[in-house]
């Protein structure tokens, strides 16, 4: 068996000198030079300010349509993956039954949800949303 050699090991020869490694001559350029001279430059400063807006922050809109052609902001909202508070107290039983079967088919569409929060309120939200609890039995026992 030979010997071994961690400089065999990492493919450098015993002859091999860390002199001409730290050369400060300068070196025809490289191929690896050439595709980092294309690369855009990065800016230095990575200082965030505490007072900026998040990115991502998910938002609730709040409705109170009073005539059936609001439903197509609401629907443009849950298409934005928006959630929404829709508040039916303003319009009459037959558009607000209209507006909720539009909310039902959009809801349904974006694989999202629709549920009641209370006698006339309710919450649609889209996919990326969860809902949890019974607000409904908590208002009833209260009423009673």
């Amino acid at each position: 068996m030979g010997k071994f050699s961690m400089s065999r090991f990492f493919g450098i020869d015993d002859d091999y000198d860390m002199a001409d490694y730290n050369q400060t001559d300068e070196q025809a350029p490289t191929e690896n030079d050439a595709i980092r001279s294309e690369l855009p430059r990065r800016s230095g400063n990575k200082v965030v300010s505490i007072n900026a807006p998040r990115p991502s922050a998910n938002k609730i809109a709040l409705f109170e349509p009073r005539l059936y052609s609001d439903v197509q902001e609401i629907a443009s909202q849950l298409i934005k993956n928006q959630a929404v508070i829709v508040n039916l107290g303003r319009i009459d039983k037959g558009e607000a039954r209209r507006i909720i079967d539009f909310l039902t088919g959009t809801v349904f569409a974006i694989e999202g949800d629709i549920e009641r929060v209370g006698d006339q309120i309710f919450l649609c939200t889209p996919r990326n949303f969860e809902i949890s609890g019974d607000i409904s039995a908590s208002l009833n026992d209260k009423l009673n």
